[in-house]
């Protein structure tokens, strides 16, 4: 299983991501040994993640969820479906939303 995921920052920007151990990458983010934007932008939190089968798939995902802008992956994060933004471009039905605890 693949993950792509969207963080929020203390200056409340975002980072999107994919792994494939999600626990322990957003545990990498948050203890500042993660990426080079989270460690200067300090990672505060895990805000969305959803899952697909293989890694091709989750580096499509991020790659087009970077691409939107502040807003859309703000509504992304509110529980609006990719669909809304990437319905033409990606097969959404192949992603599926990880339930936070």
């Amino acid at each position: 299983m693949y993950y792509t995921y969207i963080i929020r920052c203390e200056d409340k920007s975002l980072y999107t991501g994919m792994t494939n151990n999600l626990d322990r990458r957003i545990n990498q983010h948050l203890s500042k040994s993660g990426s080079k934007y989270t460690k200067s932008h300090n990672a505060i939190k895990l805000e969305v993640a959803w899952k697909s089968k293989d890694k091709s798939l989750a580096c499509k995902l991020e790659y087009h969820i970077k691409a939107l802008n502040k807003q859309q992956k703000e509504n992304l994060i509110a529980g609006e479906g990719l669909s809304t933004y990437l319905s033409r471009i990606v097969d959404c039905r192949r992603y599926k939303i990880v339930k936070l605890e």
